[in-house]
């Protein structure tokens, strides 16, 4: 059997509309009377002609400095400390609700979640990307507790950018391709990391099915049933993949190859989604999975996800040091096979793609 550990959701998670009026009642019923509130400017923005007024619990409003890092982290949850917050609640994106997640298991307090874009699994996971102060990642964390209360508005979530939900589809269709990979060759399978098998199969059966109506819906700011199926899998599929599956369910190919990326300052205009979408390609490519690389890219045009790194506006003279960079020993895209993979195989690939 695997050493795994289940972490597979919040202790709470509603998506509805009009969810946010219910949050004054769900703090106060976990005995939360402060919080420290971060965001974004752009999130808040977005999100507050939808956030209700907490008559009965004193906020404390920061905006955060626009990358998760440890300094951000332990300045999150220093002032948490000072202020005497009960929570930290986190309204944004994926680092935004990184940051929370970090800064409420350094602060011991309780973490409240509520996303404005469906881009990643970041709201329901409990664990952090973290980057340097150069944007680069250096590592991600996992907690030891869950999220304690995820709340997600669907009139919220369909204002955002829908390039945002394009690179959401397609670091959920990563979930598939990066925990079959490990789970397929597993002999007798654990029920835990059957059901992140079966989750994962699933992230990428519903992006294929809605992924495309649901841009659409989205760029008419329409919430519908395949917008909704979309982004509960973004959020809450994609999360369950990692949260059941561990270590087995988290990251392999495509995700190391995003990280490579991260060397390059052009990339950090890239969303993560998108550089994982990449992603997929190198690493079915690295399997021998030809075929079924070049069967996605009508799925990618019709999206716009990228299958180039011209497309992702990143230049042909990185693809060295990416390579370099996505093969370092501690890179997951070593669970591909048992012997490792070297910086050259990925070089070539990469150049490939390039070629078309």
């Amino acid at each position: 059997m695997e050493d795994i550990i289940v972490r597979g959701a919040p202790a709470e998670y509603v998506c509805q509309q009009d969810v946010l009026n219910e949050l004054e009642s769900k703090l106060a019923h976990r005995k939360i009377k402060k919080v420290l509130l971060l965001t974004g400017e752009k999130s808040w923005e977005a999100a507050e002609p939808f956030f209700p007024e907490l008559t009965g619990i004193t906020v404390v409003h920061e905006v955060y400095n626009g990358e998760c890092t440890l300094l951000e982290i332990d300045r999150t949850a220093k002032l948490a400390r000072s202020e005497e917050a009960d929570a930290i609640t986190g309204v944004g994106g994926g680092k935004v609700l990184d940051i929370v997640k970090a800064a409420a298991s350094e602060s011991g307090l309780k973490s409240v979640l509520i996303p404005t874009l469906a881009s990643n699994c970041a709201p329901w996971t409990p664990l952090s990307v973290i980057y340097n102060e150069k944007g680069i990642m250096t590592h991600y964390d996992v907690y030891p507790m869950s999220v304690d209360l995820l709340l997600v508005e669907p009139r919220l979530l369909v204002t955002a950018p829908v390039s945002l939900l394009v690179a959401g589809i397609g670091d959920t269709l990563a979930k598939w391709y990066e925990a079959d990979v490990q789970i397929s060759r597993l002999e007798n399978p654990s029920h835990a990391i059957r059901i992140a098998h079966y989750t994962a199969r699933l992230c990428a059966d519903t992006m294929f099915e809605h992924g495309e109506r649901a841009v659409e819906d989205a760029k008419n700011n329409r919430v519908t049933d395949s917008f909704i199926k979309a982004a509960e899998a973004i959020i809450m599929l994609g999360g369950m993949v990692g949260g059941y599956g561990d270590k087995l369910g988290r990251v392999a190919g495509a995700h190391s190859i995003h990280n490579g990326m991260t060397i390059a300052p052009e990339s950090h205009q890239a969303l993560h989604g998108d550089k994982v979408a990449y992603g997929i390609l190198v690493q079915l490519l690295l399997e021998g999975k030809a075929d079924e690389a070049h069967g996605l890219l009508p799925f990618y045009k019709k999206l716009g996800l990228p299958s180039s790194l011209k497309d992702l506006e990143i230049p042909v003279e990185w693809i060295q040091r990416i390579a370099e960079q996505a093969t370092i020993e501690k890179e997951s895209i070593h669970c591909l096979r048992e012997t490792r993979i070297t910086a050259n195989e990925v070089e070539n690939i990469m150049i490939q793609l390039e070629n078309g």
